[in-house]
């Protein structure tokens, strides 16, 4: 097993007890690492999810831990198997919430508005943050797909970059852009249907 930098020794040594066999020794890693994997899995899953996410994370780091190879950083490693466990959450228990935007109030709608329109990542993901905006973008990201859900979280709502959230995802830089852009439309089109009823209203 290739060590580097990102490594640490007792990190190493607890693997290598592990992988031959040792699974008492796994617990070491799961109290090193458990708040680590917590703060991931918290940003992508419902709250009633995350403990379950979370196990399910470290079920599979316990089973993949004899291809590590040290290739890259032990963490790095780890927030690409918590990120991937997130996505195969959505991809099954994925179900559409039909809320439609005129569920909205007039106040939700005017800043879905201009968050859409902004061309700035970084705006987008402060607005992200706000408690307002997390409640209104909950329910448009459940009319996207599993994995254009992740991609707009990843790198709207956390601010990694296209290349970043490829490599957490397994995915091509191009995918990533193909499925942000899709994702942008979509949520124009959800307001361009709203003001099409709205106008039919009057």
């Amino acid at each position: 097993m290739v060590q580097d930098d990102g490594f640490d020794p007792d990190d190493a040594e607890i693997v290598r007890h592990v992988v031959a066999g040792d699974s008492n020794a796994f617990e070491g890693l799961v109290k090193k690492y458990g708040n680590f994997i917590l703060a991931i899995v918290k940003k992508h899953v419902p709250i009633d999810q995350i403990e379950d996410t979370a196990q399910d994370v470290f079920l599979r780091v316990y089973r993949s831990l004899p291809t590590y190879k040290g290739d890259n950083a032990f963490k790095h490693w780890l927030s690409v198997v918590a990120v991937r466990t997130c996505h195969d959450f959505w991809r099954t228990h994925y179900r559409s919430r039909e809320i439609p935007v005129s569920s909205f109030s007039e106040h939700h709608q005017a800043w879905l508005e201009a968050a859409l329109s902004e061309t700035s990542t970084e705006l987008f993901r402060q607005k992200g943050l706000q408690r307002e905006a997390r409640e209104i973008l909950d329910g448009v990201l459940g009319r996207l797909s599993a994995g254009d859900r992740m991609a707009v979280e990843l790198v709207y709502l956390e601010g990694h970059s296209v290349k970043e959230a490829a490599k957490l995802l397994g995915w091509t830089a191009t995918n990533v852009k193909v499925r942000l852009f899709r994702s942008r439309r979509k949520l124009h089109d959800l307001l361009t249907a709203r003001t099409t009823d709205r106008r039919g209203d009057l």
